[in-house]
């Protein structure tokens, strides 16, 4: 499921993040943007995605794969801060602009099943102990490769197996 930005403005749903690339744990962008700043993280899978090589950081794309990264939860009081931050670092300007580098989007992401919720556990907000015992599906906002992006990786670009950014690749950069 893919849905548009509602804008994020004042009254948008204050969804978890999921992000799949430099700012993940061990990234470069983790400790820039989110130290402090989140109140939890989850390993966390995007389907019906495709993982590419971008310039020192990986776009994700819609297609038949999976994309494995970790869901995070903003920390009390700093939503709107950690929204705008990750909206620059992706180069996201609103929906469907032309400069785009990412296009913010919600997404159902699947966190992996597992036994009794752990203490201090990042959940989206109201999410039930059947979604997180499950594997249930989770809204999420995701910063997709933007339309022009899509197309050239489409057409040239680098697939990463099995959809997984790892740790030590090159500068830092987006998602």
């Amino acid at each position: 499921m893919t849905t548009s930005d509602p804008g994020g403005g004042p009254g948008a749903a204050e969804l978890p993040f999921f992000v799949y690339g430099t700012l993940l744990p061990g990234e470069p962008n983790h400790d820039l943007f989110l130290r402090g700043r989140t109140a939890g993280e989850r390993p966390a899978v995007l389907p019906r995605a495709l993982l590419y090589e971008g310039p020192g950081y990986p776009y994700a794309i819609e297609g038949h794969g999976r994309v494995h990264g970790m869901l995070l939860v903003a920390a009390p009081g700093v939503y709107g801060e950690l929204l705008g931050l990750l909206d620059h670092l992706e180069e996201y300007l609103g929906p469907g602009h032309p400069r785009n580098l990412y296009e913010r989007v919600v997404r159902e992401v699947e966190l992996p099943a597992r036994g009794a919720a752990e203490p201090g556990e990042p959940l989206a907000p109201r999410e039930s102990g059947a979604a997180r015992k499950s594997g249930a599906p989770v809204r999420a906002w995701v910063y997709l490769a933007a339309t022009a992006v899509t197309r050239s990786l489409r057409t040239g670009g680098v697939l990463i197996p099995e959809g997984r950014w790892t740790t030590g690749r090159r500068a830092p950069g987006g998602s």
